[in-house]
């Protein structure tokens, strides 16, 4: 029976509830939150861009989190916002019913922190939803009360109450073992399959990468996630302070390969969040590598060829070749296998377009190794929040303080 699968090296906790009697699971569960927080509070980390405030995804996120029982806090990043944008957004977010903070990560005060880790080497390389994130990370620290911490993303169209609960709920129970979860979920919607680049990039590229360089436990564990680039995972707050993440498309990869550098595959477990899922979809940008689904491909494919890397697996531009081959042959047999897989569903299949998104991902393997080679130098990670507090003892105090003031000011002006 499928539903029960288990591999053996991350733990899969399923939900039984679709499609049965057992409708009352989430109240269940949410009384078990209510229970843990009293002594193991949770917070949300929202990363989000100004431009998501006026989209159809966020309102209804908000709408379900003030349903929910078991918060204690959340933080929320805000993006690409100047002065009155900010403050729109912080209007919008004043109908969550959940204490909140909100880091104004393009005000002055935070652009003048940001200026300080750069003098010293230790800001994050680009702007992006990872350098969102650990600022984010950042302010959970600097509050100090959460000891569970969950994430995810805003622009999730199909949001429920119960997808925030699952996600929490493996790290939050004190019965259970796992530091870290991840999420996931099926991506079908509008009768087509979507999550392109899970399906004709990671799950092909991971079987290539096996077949060039053998197998390797790094590429046992990365296989054995059924989403590996879900946006919503939970963490027991002890992981965070040396916690390495990227700032550009490998975020997802990058947070899975720490934590299979730093713990036991038995603390981390990945949970079935939902029977539907959406979000806003990234256009396939054929003619611009630099964005869309074109960009978040090279990084992907660079994160995992540094991970191999740091393993001791030597990479050469014939190894880059015949991983690419190798890549384009598994990536034609799935869409085999998807296109029989969608006409038992009764889903729409495009094969000329799958081959030829494949085909874009082929040679963005090669642009990835060629980088690679080019910047063998390059630090892709921000630093751990260990290393700025070596290096600048009350830096978290002064995010804290930062936050706090721009949230007050808006307050007053309310």
């Amino acid at each position: 029976m499928g539903s029960f699968y288990q591999n053996g090296i991350v733990a899969n906790l399923h939900d039984f509830s679709y499609g049965t009697s057992l409708k009352g699971n989430y109240t269940k569960i949410e009384s078990d939150l209510m229970k843990f927080s009293k002594v193991n509070p949770m917070e949300l980390i929202l990363p989000c861009l100004f431009s998501e405030i006026s989209g159809k995804a966020l309102p209804k996120i908000i709408d379900e989190i003030n349903k929910t029982k078991f918060l204690n806090h959340i933080v929320i990043g805000l993006d690409r916002a100047d002065k009155n944008q900010y403050t729109e957004a912080s209007n919008f977010f004043k109908n969550l019913k959940i204490p909140h903070s909100i880091l104004w990560n393009d005000g002055p005060r935070l652009m003048e922190l940001d200026i300080e880790l750069k003098e010293k080497g230790l800001s994050p390389k680009e702007f992006g939803k990872g350098r969102n994130v650990w600022f984010c990370i950042g302010m959970t620290l600097a509050r100090g009360r959460a000891e569970s911490i969950a994430l995810h993303d805003c622009d999730i169209l199909t949001y429920e109450k119960s997808l925030l609960a699952k996600l929490f709920y493996p790290v939050a129970n004190p019965v259970f073992n796992f530091q870290f979860c991840k999420g996931y979920y099926p991506r079908v919607a509008d009768g087509k399959m979507n999550g392109r680049v899970s399906r004709l990039l990671v799950f092909p590229l991971l079987l290539a990468m096996e077949k060039t360089i053998g197998r390797s436990e790094y590429l046992d564990f990365m296989k054995s996630f059924r989403y590996p680039l879900a946006g919503e995972f939970s963490f027991r707050r002890n992981l965070l302070p040396r916690l390495r993440i990227p700032s550009d498309w490998g975020l997802e990869i990058g947070v899975l390969s720490e934590m299979q550098r730093n713990h036991a595959s038995n603390r981390i477990c990945q949970v079935d969040l939902a029977q539907k899922y959406d979000h806003k979809h990234q256009e396939l940008s054929e003619d611009d590598e630099n964005s869309g689904l074109s960009r978040m491909s090279i990084d992907i494919t660079k994160a995992l060829i540094r991970k191999l890397a740091t393993q001791g697996n030597i990479f050469t531009l014939e190894t880059f070749r015949s991983i690419k081959a190798t890549y384009y042959r598994a990536a034609l047999d799935m869409i085999d296998i998807y296109r029989s897989d969608a006409q038992m569903n009764d889903l729409n299949y495009d094969s000329h377009i799958e081959e030829k998104t494949v085909e874009l991902f082929a040679l963005n393997i090669m642009k990835a190794g060629e980088t690679f080679f080019e910047n063998p130098m390059e630090t892709p990670f921000i630093p751990t929040w260990n290393r700025v507090l070596s290096a600048i003892p009350d830096f978290l105090d002064r995010l804290k303080l930062s936050v706090e003031l721009d949230n007050a000011e808006q307050k007053k002006q309310r």
